[in-house]
């Protein structure tokens, strides 16, 4: 399964892939469904958080996931950056992925994928920076994962 919060860029690009693909998704949202473009589409099946702080959606998501992954492509800042630091609070597998440095999404799919057994992670928390803060994020994001998710599909994960 695949979890985010629902903000655009990364957390967005992974509801979507996941979707397209039929994989399990979904996560906490701010209440409201709050998201920098208006409110988060119903078409994702997100739980709203009591409050519209988004470091509880952050935390929550990191809580009920098994691992998280950051998709970047800048150092962590923000609410990417309280991703990382909650997930090595609670003790999770962290995977920070820097898709500058990223010429082909085969293999860091299959870089990911080795990650994902290693640590025995069944609910995927996927976290990264918005699309204001990092422009194009979102299809960078989108293209990785959707090859991640074909993958896991073709091996019955």
């Amino acid at each position: 399964m695949v979890i985010s919060g629902g903000q655009t860029g990364v957390d967005r690009a992974a509801l979507d892939a996941a979707r397209e693909s039929n994989f399990p998704h979904g996560g906490w949202c701010p209440a409201g469904r709050l998201a920098e473009d208006g409110p988060i589409s119903e078409t994702y099946p997100l739980i709203e958080t009591p409050t519209t702080e988004y470091a509880v959606r952050t935390e929550w998501n990191v809580r009920d996931s098994d691992g998280t992954l950051i998709l970047t492509r800048e150092t962590l800042t923000g609410g990417t950056r309280l991703t990382a630091i909650l997930a090595l609070r609670y003790n999770k597998p962290l995977l920070v992925v820097d898709l500058a440095r990223i010429t082909d999404p085969e293999q860091l799919a299959q870089r990911i994928i080795g990650w994902l057994r290693l640590h025995k992670i069944r609910v995927l928390n996927v976290a990264g920076p918005r699309e204001s803060t990092c422009p194009g994020i979102y299809a960078r994001a989108k293209r990785v994962l959707d090859v991640l998710l074909a993958k896991m599909r073709q091996s019955g994960e």
